[in-house]
């Protein structure tokens, strides 16, 4: 094994990494918790 090979299974493993973060915040289990937080910024407080 050399470092380029090293650096091939690190860059193949983030992609797989980042795919299924992708895969996870598009699931549509995750949705409405999102859309909530969307809103929190709009929401008005009652507190001054």
């Amino acid at each position: 094994m050399d470092i380029n090979f090293i650096r091939g299974l690190i860059t193949v493993l983030s992609f797989v990494v980042f795919l299924g973060i992708v895969w996870w915040a598009w699931s549509g289990r995750q949705r409405k918790r999102f859309e909530e937080a969307a809103r929190l910024p709009f929401e008005e407080r009652d507190t001054p």
